[in-house]
């Protein structure tokens, strides 16, 4: 008497219940290297424009002080304060506050989000300090407060918070600008356009994207859609322009 193959047979649960057991496991790797990835994406520019500044800030200060013979910093501290900001940057965007003035003339989310950005990395550097003393150096939690108020470099802390506002304002400004543009578009302004070009694009371009962004606030999406309406012709109109 034959007996079937066993790749014949009709039930075969056990072959489904392994595929079904490899293709979870690497769905689910899938997911978290694309989540890492793009994490670490959105937390690379911030990082790099504050490793920058944060060693600028070092390097001229030394230079100062130098004949004091005093070190105010190295660069292994830079590099850290770095980090901090950039997962500080990580935290701050997903608040939705955030985006609370997103809508408005310009100048209002610069400062909004620069002063969020700031608050963030005050708090982070706080607990920054506050992790070292109890679980680096292993201190007992209830002497936090006294230690930080007899022996911490305000001065030194208040400083370096300074800087940090400045840099925000000037991080937040030009990631502004870039959204304002299209992403991408102000570093092909400033690196790939040649100046013949830019002569004649950068002015035209920001005053067809004014336009596009006053017909958006003017008009509702059923009107564009709508190809009799003089909202929609206006709107073919400056994509045109914008495409030559």
């Amino acid at each position: 008497m034959r007996s079937a193959p066993v790749l014949d047979r009709e039930n075969t649960p056990e072959f489904e219940v392994a595929a079904e057991a490899t293709r979870a496991p690497a769905g689910l790797a899938r997911r978290v290297g694309a989540f890492l990835l793009r994490e670490l994406r959105e937390m690379l520019p911030p990082t790099i424009f504050f490793f920058v500044g944060f060693n600028l800030i070092v390097l001229t200060t030394n230079l100062l002080l130098a004949d004091y013979l005093v070190a105010f910093g190295n660069f292994v501290v830079a590099t850290t304060a770095a980090l901090v900001v950039g997962k500080s940057v990580l935290v701050a965007n997903a608040m939705a506050l955030l985006r609370r003035y997103d809508r408005a003339p310009l100048i209002q989310p610069i400062l909004f989000k620069t002063t969020i950005y700031w608050a963030v990395v005050f708090v982070a550097r706080l607990l920054e300090h506050w992790i070292r003393f109890t679980f680096v150096e292993h201190h007992p939690l209830g002497t936090f407060l006294p230690h930080m108020v007899a022996t911490f470099s305000w001065h030194r802390f208040a400083a370096i918070q300074i800087w940090v506002l400045v840099l925000f304002l000037i991080y937040v400004t030009a990631s502004e600008f870039n959204h304002l543009f299209g992403h991408g578009e102000l570093a092909r302004i400033l690196f790939t356009y040649r100046p013949s070009e830019l002569q004649l694009n950068r002015r035209q371009r920001v005053r067809e994207l004014v336009r596009l962004g006053r017909l958006a606030d003017a008009h509702s999406v059923d009107e564009f859609r709508d190809p009799t309406n003089i909202a929609h012709t206006q709107l073919v109109d400056i994509v045109g322009r914008l495409a030559r």
